[in-house]
């Protein structure tokens, strides 16, 4: 995975892990992440290995993206 930067300045980083969407993306000081195209609202971390990690385990758990 790549870190890239937005036209706005905002970072993110999105890739395909096991094939499922996964990407995190960095406003007001925090990275949210995104499961399936879909934001898993309530979820923030303070680092981008932590979000990176939080995801990771999800696919491999089999855990499908919550909608709220």
């Amino acid at each position: 995975m790549q870190m890239q930067q937005r036209a706005d300045g905002q970072e993110f980083v999105s890739d395909v892990y096991r094939d499922r969407p996964i990407a995190i993306l960095h406003r007001n000081g925090r990275w949210d992440v995104y499961l399936d195209h879909v934001l898993q609202h309530k979820v923030a971390f303070a680092t981008a290995e932590h979000a990176l990690a939080w995801l990771i385990a999800r696919v491999d758990q089999g855990i499908p993206a919550r909608l709220n």
